[in-house]
């Protein structure tokens, strides 16, 4: 039996445990982003909107496997 809740709960509510992993992996990738911007080192690669897509997965999967383990 696994002892982490499948579900996530507010109010009567539930959610997705994903809906938690998709959003903070958004918040996380803004930040990386933001910062990537704000050292110029957005100009080195072809396509912004694509890299941030890509490290927003990232995170999504290393939050998913490290944090919230289900």
């Amino acid at each position: 039996m696994n002892p982490y809740p499948h579900e996530l709960s507010l109010g009567d509510v539930y959610y997705s445990p994903l809906l938690l992993v998709a959003l903070l992996a958004f918040i996380a990738a803004l930040i990386t982003v933001t910062l990537l911007n704000k050292f110029k080192l957005t100009r080195y690669f072809y396509a912004p909107a694509y890299v941030f897509v890509a490290i927003m997965l990232l995170y999504a999967l290393l939050i998913d496997a490290v944090w919230i383990q289900f």
